[in-house]
């Protein structure tokens, strides 16, 4: 029996195409297309759909319930098109024992980590 592929997420707000401006903006998914209501950005083989919900508010309550991670080559260069595209940091970037990261505020208000991982990182994963 094949194994589950976590392969989208969906993320509601009140405004999906102000989140769609942003995300695309901010981290330049490969394909950002409109798929019947649904926005569809692809970052790899995974898709984060923006949706609208009447039982969301306009600001996450409880932004660090989940944390979208991602996989950066470059950093620097991501964090700079982050503050291009107007980013609130929660934590700016760092470096950790030769990994960086950094943690951002979406317009919703939910938290988005870039991470470049070490080598060393890497191969102790």
């Amino acid at each position: 029996m094949k194994r589950p592929i976590l392969g989208s997420l969906l993320l509601s707000s009140t405004d999906p195409e102000r989140l769609r401006t942003w995300y695309a903006a901010a981290l330049d998914p490969e394909e950002n297309t409109d798929v019947n209501e649904y926005r569809v950005l692809k970052f790899g083989d995974f898709h984060l759909l923006i949706d609208t919900r009447a039982d969301v508010a306009d600001k996450n309550p409880e932004p660090g319930r989940v944390i979208l991670n991602f996989d950066v080559a470059d950093a620097r260069a991501i964090a700079t098109r982050m503050e291009n595209a107007g980013v609130s940091w929660l934590a700016q970037l760092e470096d950790r024992d030769g990994s960086l990261f950094a943690t951002a505020i979406d317009p919703d208000g939910n938290y988005v980590q870039i991470i470049q991982l070490s080598e060393a990182h890497r191969a102790a994963m």
